[in-house]
């Protein structure tokens, strides 16, 4: 098993563009620090004091993140860097690291390892606020913010983190540029785009060329004075670093109210064009239907000088995060006053702007159905074209799955309406309609479900629910040798000179068995069974013999006609009651950790060479990105204990895993059995109503 470990970016933020998963890497500039940064003492004590008051600050931080693909939640594993903010142990670091988390672990610089939450994070300026969480509430060191305005192209400064999760590291370098934007020329796939949000419009980034590297992410960027100026987020050859102003800013409005309000008014904006004769504003480029802009009567091609008595300027791209900042920034529901210019005359509107929220909701998991979904924000409905934000939105469709093997099958991008003709509002409604339709334990249940696509409303019948587990049959027992064989070929039988002879020779002789009794010997070859000549001579003849010792009964003895070495011989054998199947052990499957685990086999005994009445449960699949993944578990491990319970086969298993999901336990420990060696495998879920 590979286990996914992701240095400070989650899938969202490398799924951004193409161009902009090349741009954003992290190199070591080549530069010597002689040629960056000033030597001597007093320089050399000023970094000193700088990294002494920021260090005790500093924390590595360990993420398990949430994503949502093919119908199913994926966790996976990241390292990223932030900084302690207050006494009371609040941290900002940056969403792509900690925005998604489902369990976070701080690493202080004392290596004291804490729990923290989320209190607020915010993708539209890539900034997120964590609470440490120590058993007992205590006071933590903190680092200060300096005002980043103030910094000029030249200055030292100190990148601090934990690259490639090494922690309490810092590099040395200087400001290379305080306007550092994504140029246009990159178009619209080049932007640096998370949950939705395009980074770059409210983003000026701090260019610098201290080192920093996967892990740095989160990671504050310090002066001189030991105040933080920047939170590192990204390089682009330079180091990026989002402006400790605006990374404060966000942070306090997070700790405030766990979210950041914004205004709305349903405009575009870009900057004025190359051939403008104009001195100030910027191009209103579209207006939204419906939207405060449009009933303010705002139309595309205005120019708009100023809103709310705050001028709006913009020729070049590296103006415009200055005037989205206006634009969000507007007081919400409350009536302002935008100032256009249309065809030369200077005009005045009214307008009262909308609060903004999130464009993408929180997704979810709904196993029942095989599909991750989220609700509608505002915003989004504005660009589906909704008119509500009612329904419940497709992410992403479990192949196999209910909702994709239904017919039609439901696809992304799909939006449930209706359930059995009743209204789906939202995700709530729609788990509210499945339990109503089905029960645990029972048959998935077909429903009527109605959703959108694009303009066409389709229906589609779903058959909803968690099909259990089902144990394989039986087979009938047969009769059967106690050996395992192979076939002797052509080429053996020549190089033998016994070009005559066909049959089997035996590969292992199964220790306690009537074979072994009888006196069998690995290497014997069998080419009579009660005097019937054996025919094999290939291997597509590898089933004669085991087919035609079926036909006896069992307990029945045959006579075999051997070869040793040089010598013929016959033995009779007792033979015995087929033992069960790989495929026919009971299994048991585990929908919240993600794995499925078997009895243990006659079969598996002999190959792993257990002791005879070995117990426990053999792991047959783990899925890529589960809990189960996540704490180690391999396929092969034999669970022989879970928490400290000694786990006889899969029927014990799963009362003791029924046990630890009802008691929601945040800590699974399992002893297992890989190969020569047994270790403990620490799982560590994080329990949300995706669980479910």
């Amino acid at each position: 098993m590979v286990k996914t470990i992701k240095a400070g970016l989650d899938p969202q933020f490398w799924a951004a563009g193409g161009l902009l998963a090349l741009l954003i890497i992290f190199i070591t500039p080549g530069a010597s620090l002689a040629a960056r940064v000033p030597q001597g003492k007093e320089f050399r004590a000023a970094v000193d004091t700088a990294i002494n008051k920021v260090k005790p600050a500093l924390v590595r931080i360990h993420v398990v993140s949430t994503d949502y693909s093919e119908g199913r939640e994926v966790k996976s594993q990241a390292v990223g860097s932030g900084v302690i903010i207050t006494k009371d142990g609040r941290l900002v670091t940056n969403h792509h690291v900690a925005g998604h988390g489902a369990r976070m672990i701080c690493t202080l610089s004392n290596r004291e390892e804490i729990e923290a939450v989320l209190v607020g994070t915010d993708p539209l300026t890539d900034v997120a606020v964590l609470k440490l969480m120590p058993p007992k509430p205590r006071q933590f060191a903190f680092a200060t913010f300096g005002d980043s305005s103030k910094m000029r192209p030249g200055d030292p400064v100190i990148a601090m983190g934990s690259p490639m999760a090494l922690s309490q590291s810092v590099t040395l370098g200087i400001i290379s540029n305080v306007e550092m934007i994504m140029p246009r020329m990159y178009g619209s796939r080049g932007r640096m785009q998370l949950d939705g949000e395009d980074v770059g419009s409210l983003v000026k980034w701090i260019g610098h060329d201290a080192a920093i590297y996967g892990g740095n992410s989160g990671g504050p960027l310090v002066n001189l004075a030991g105040e933080i100026i920047g939170v590192n987020e990204v390089s682009f050859g330079l180091g990026g670093a989002i402006p400790g102003n605006l990374a404060r800013a966000v942070a306090e409005e997070l700790m405030e109210r766990g979210n950041v309000v914004r205004s709305w008014l349903g405009i575009s904006v870009q900057p004025l064009f190359k051939q403008s004769e104009a001195s100030r504003g910027v191009v209103v480029g579209g207006v939204v239907q419906g939207s405060p802009a449009e009933t303010a009567g705002v139309k595309a091609g205005d120019l708009l000088l100023s809103i709310d008595g705050k001028e709006t300027k913009a020729r070049y791209d590296e103006q415009m995060p200055a005037v989205m900042a206006v634009v969000m920034g507007l007081p919400v529901h409350k009536e302002t006053q935008a100032v256009l210019l249309r065809d030369g005359r200077q005009l005045k509107f009214p307008i009262t702007p909308l609060e903004r929220g999130e464009v993408y909701l929180k997704e979810q998991e709904i196993k029942e159905w095989g599909i991750t979904v989220r609700n509608i924000s505002f915003l989004e409905a504005k660009e589906l074209k909704r008119s509500s934000q009612s329904g419940v939105y497709v992410t992403s469709v479990r192949p196999g799955g209910p909702a994709g093997d239904a017919k039609p099958p439901l696809a992304r991008k799909d939006v449930i309406v209706e359930v059995n003709g009743k209204p789906i509002e939202n995700i709530d409604t729609l788990r509210q309609a499945t339990a109503g339709a089905w029960k645990p334990k029972s048959p998935p249940a077909p429903v009527i479900t109605t959703f959108e696509r694009d303009a066409k409303k389709l229906l589609s019948v779903v058959s909803v629910g968690i099909q259990e587990m089902r144990n394989p049959g039986l087979e009938v027992s047969k009769a059967w040798l106690p050996v395992a064989t192979a076939v002797i070929n052509r080429e053996i039988a020549a190089q033998l000179k016994l070009p005559e002879l066909k049959g089997f020779y035996i590969t292992r002789v199964f220790p306690g068995h009537s074979a072994e009794k009888a006196g069998l010997k690995t290497g014997d070859m069998i080419f009579a069974v009660d005097g019937e000549k054996l025919t094999a001579s290939a291997p597509e003849h590898e089933e004669e013999l085991s087919a035609l010792i079926r036909q006896y009964d069992i307990g029945a003895t045959v006579e075999l006609s051997i070869l040793r070495g040089a010598e013929k011989l016959k033995i009779p054998v007792e033979l015995e009651r087929s033992p069960k199947l790989q495929r026919e052990m009971k299994k048991y499957q585990s929908n919240e950790f993600e794995f499925t685990a078997r009895d243990i086999s006659f079969f598996d005994i002999t190959d792993e060479q257990w002791p005879a009445g070995q117990t426990g449960a053999l792991v047959e699949e783990v899925k890529s990105g589960s809990w189960a993944e996540l704490g180690s578990m391999s396929t092969s491990d034999l669970i022989v204990e879970v928490e400290g319970e000694a786990i006889q086969d899969v029927s014990q298993l799963k009362s003791v895993m029924d046990r630890i999901i009802a008691e929601k336990r945040k800590f699974v420990v399992m002893k297992v059995i890989r190969g020569i060696h047994s270790l403990f495998l620490e799982l560590e879920p994080a329990w949300n109503p995706s669980n479910k």
